[in-house]
């Protein structure tokens, strides 16, 4: 079965360094296979008999912290989730003609409360808007993600859970791989 695994924060502003050679290298150590990289910010593909996405999460995990030296959140999920990411994106339902480079997804690790997703959609972002659906939040930035006030630290502190945010380009690029 074809897989992604994020890795949330590597290669980010000098911090949590890795070369996707060595990356790609210590996924194959711990039996994944075909395995592939995309961009240096941390996107795996890769192929394994393992159906549990959490036995998968926690070996990724377990060998970055044991090769690398530092804790790193891993997501993973099967490819054919991203497609239904791709497929249920409200701002394009709404308007298939908006620009794409505007939209990010963020993915949790797990599905928020409701009562942490009201609180989070009552409060005013200006022109930045989001959609939580599920375990990811679809976002449009008009503005650009360079200047929202809605990252991955405030998805984190108020819904409580992980997250990693991808570009809506690089969620394409990697569902197709």
């Amino acid at each position: 079965m074809k897989y992604i695994a994020l890795l949330r924060g590597i290669n980010v502003g000098g911090q949590k360094k890795m070369k996707m050679l060595d990356l790609r290298a210590m996924c194959e150590k711990i039996g994944l296979k075909e395995v592939q990289t995309y961009i240096q910010s941390g996107n795996i593909i890769f192929e394994s008999p393992e159906k549990d996405t959490v036995i998968l999460e926690k070996a990724l995990k377990g060998e970055i912290q044991e090769s690398f030296g530092f804790d790193v959140p891993v997501m993973v999920m099967k490819q054919a989730y991203l497609q239904q990411v791709v497929e249920n994106n409200p701002f394009l339902e709404k308007n298939a003609e908006l620009d794409t480079k505007l939209l990010h997804v963020t993915f949790l690790a797990e599905k928020p409360t409701t009562s942490l997703v009201k609180e989070l959609t009552e409060k005013d972002y200006g022109t930045d808007e989001f959609e939580v659906i599920e375990k990811q939040v679809y976002l449009y930035f008009p503005n650009g993600y360079g200047r929202t006030k809605l990252t991955n630290n405030i998805f984190e502190k108020k819904l409580q859970v992980a997250a990693t945010t991808r570009n809506w380009r690089t969620i394409n690029k990697l569902k197709d791989f």
